[in-house]
């Protein structure tokens, strides 16, 4: 029988390293790091393992990012209390969660949405009983289909965020992007990538800025690698 673990000190501990690395600089980041279980967005078998930071694989290929990445990419994003968000790229439902407990959990009269696509039916299923589960369904709408497509039906978004590798920016989501809102997506070739924060100005022209290299599982669809693709 395994040793049982405490999650909850194993969760804290690592969010003070995160603080101490200067990877979490907000405190809504550390809230939410803090306040969402890793360890009920991952599989059985790899549970133990939840807070190690590191990525672990979900099943059909795909990961779960490590807790660097998604502290990382929400401090970039810097969600807000009341903002509608995309995700692109839902896998478990963990960086979905972290946004909702941002956006809208914590202030009554400012509860925002998240919006995340998945492609794969089996994950989405996966990460509806998971927000289910943690009770952040109420804020999180899962959608299958292709994410390079962004979600037309309830755009414009003040954030857009994409945990899957793109060979450039899907024009579809810089159309749904609102002025003055955020886009992070990780871009590149297969084997490498650069984190890329796009701003939306009021006036509607786009500003790019580079941030950290990163691996990322590839981004399927229309304006995204095409399926089959060897990583």
């Amino acid at each position: 029988m395994l040793k049982k673990i405490n999650f909850e000190k194993a969760r804290r501990q690592l969010v003070e390293r995160l603080i101490a690395e200067g990877v979490i600089r907000s405190e809504k980041v550390k809230k939410a790091m803090l306040s969402v279980p890793r360890e009920e967005f991952v599989p059985e078998d790899v549970k133990k393992w939840a807070y190690v930071d590191e990525p672990l694989p979900i099943g059909h290929g795909q990961t779960i990012s490590a807790p660097h990445m998604v502290a990382l990419m929400t401090e970039l994003l810097d969600p807000n209390p009341g903002d509608k968000v995309l995700e692109i790229g839902t896998g478990s439902g963990y960086q979905a969660a972290i946004l909702a407990e941002i956006v809208a959990k914590n202030d009554p009269l400012k509860r925002g949405h998240v919006y995340t696509i998945e492609r794969i039916p089996e994950l989405a299923d996966f990460a509806r009983k998971n927000l289910e589960k943690t009770s952040y369904s109420k804020y999180v709408t899962v959608i299958v289909g292709d994410g390079t497509l962004g979600y037309p039906e309830k755009a414009p978004y003040d954030r857009i965020i994409v945990t899957a590798a793109a060979p450039d920016i899907p024009k579809p989501l810089l159309e749904q992007l609102k002025p003055g809102g955020v886009l992070v997506i990780p871009v590149g070739d297969l084997g490498l990538q650069r984190l890329l924060v796009v701003k939306k100005r009021e006036d509607g022209s786009i500003v790019v800025k580079e941030d950290t290299y990163c691996v990322f599982v590839p981004l399927i669809g229309k304006y995204g690698w095409r399926e089959g693709m060897s990583w």
